[in-house]
């Protein structure tokens, strides 16, 4: 764990490089960040300039909130926490995932979960998340 000052000084740089060199070449850039990062979101989308910002928890930043708060700023990708993923029904996976597709009907959002998909999230959770999606 850095703390921001640290982040800004010897890290964000680099990051400053790296995305100027993919959107140098018309790429965007991605950042997959887990954990608490409030006071940083500034750096990430104003200074480094990061294009999409992937991986969120309910229990620190919901992705229903990220999205209301930078859906000008930053695109919000997959979200559906890995806590509610392995332990909710099929159901209520995909009635989330369909208000989550409802809330962002405006753009910037890409469904998916908050982090990846292991083997301890169930199938049908995974499944039921993609005919969500499929349905849109």
């Amino acid at each position: 764990m850095l703390p921001p000052h640290v982040l800004r000084k010897y890290v964000f740089p680099w990051y400053q490089k790296i995305v100027k060199l993919a959107h140098d070449k018309g790429k965007l850039a991605i950042v997959h960040s887990c954990g608490y990062y409030h006071d940083i979101i500034d750096d990430m989308v104003d200074t480094i300039q990061f294009d999409g910002k992937h991986s969120f928890e309910d229990n620190i930043y919901p992705v229903e909130k990220a999205y209301q708060d930078l859906k000008e700023r930053i695109a919000i990708l997959g979200g559906l926490d890995m806590n509610f993923l392995a332990h909710k029904s099929s159901e209520e996976v995909y009635q989330r995932s369909k208000n989550m597709l409802a809330l962002t009907k405006q753009g910037g959002y890409a469904l998916g979960s908050g982090n990846s998909i292991p083997d301890y999230i169930p199938s049908e959770n995974y499944l039921a998340m993609l005919q969500a999606g499929i349905e849109k």
